[in-house]
């Protein structure tokens, strides 16, 4: 009789053992399971633009490439104007506000202002490209300065065209210096993680020998 007694505890042993692992077992599984629901479903990796050499980055990183790419993009879209700039230059401001800091915006809101109530944007026609030679691949290390692992300075040498109608108003060859923040709270509207926040300090006029089809700057008395 005793045979059967310490047989049946020793199934009963077995059948509680079993019934803890299956718990631990559950425990583990949603644990697990939290673990995949709180995982981001996108990750941002700034790849270098040359993939001709291997590249190791931790993917937090922001290559300074990616930062002067980011910023002369979205600079060059918030000052062009297809058609007019009483109407394109707020729309501008409207589409990209993602891409810009609050205060930011409100610098160039009021930029918009100005140049409103002094006649510069009425049929005005703009569109800003790179001086050619003066790009980031001719000089990436005077291109972005790392203030810190959120911030950057970012330098533009470009040219500022301007028409109204058919006619040539302005060509100025202008140098922004551009500060730009890691801003990464809206994923949907703002893939790049990163933020314009308007100029770190005024922008100036450069002098640069022209290449052939453009002239030397100038402009008539309108701002960069």
């Amino acid at each position: 009789m005793s045979r059967f007694r310490n047989e049946v505890a020793h199934l009963q042993a077995h059948v509680k053992t079993l019934r803890l692992g299956g718990v631990a077992l559950f425990v583990v599984a949603l644990l697990l399971g939290f673990g995949w629901w709180s995982a981001p479903r996108d990750l941002t990796i700034h790849v270098p633009p040359d993939l001709r050499s291997g590249s190791v980055r931790k993917w937090w990183d922001v290559p300074p490439e990616s930062v002067y790419a980011f910023s002369f993009y979205i600079w060059q879209q918030v000052q062009r104007w297809p058609t007019n700039g009483e109407i394109d230059y707020p729309r501008n401001l409207h589409a990209l506000s993602a891409y810009l800091t609050p205060s930011c915006r409100a610098f160039l809101a009021q930029d918009y202002e100005y140049r409103r109530s002094s006649g510069e944007l009425r049929q005005r026609v703009r569109g800003i490209y790179e001086i050619p030679g003066r790009g980031y691949g001719d000089s990436p290390s005077t291109r972005v300065k790392a203030v810190s692992d959120r911030d950057w300075i970012v330098t533009l040498d470009v040219s500022a065209d301007e028409y109204h109608g058919s006619e040539q108003v302005k060509r100025a060859l202008v140098r922004y210096a551009l500060k730009v923040v890691r801003m990464d709270v809206d994923p949907e509207r703002n893939p790049f993680g990163l933020a314009l926040d308007c100029h770190a300090s005024a922008p100036q006029r450069i002098e640069t020998s022209p290449t052939p089809g453009t002239a030397a700057g100038h402009s008539q008395g309108d701002s960069p």
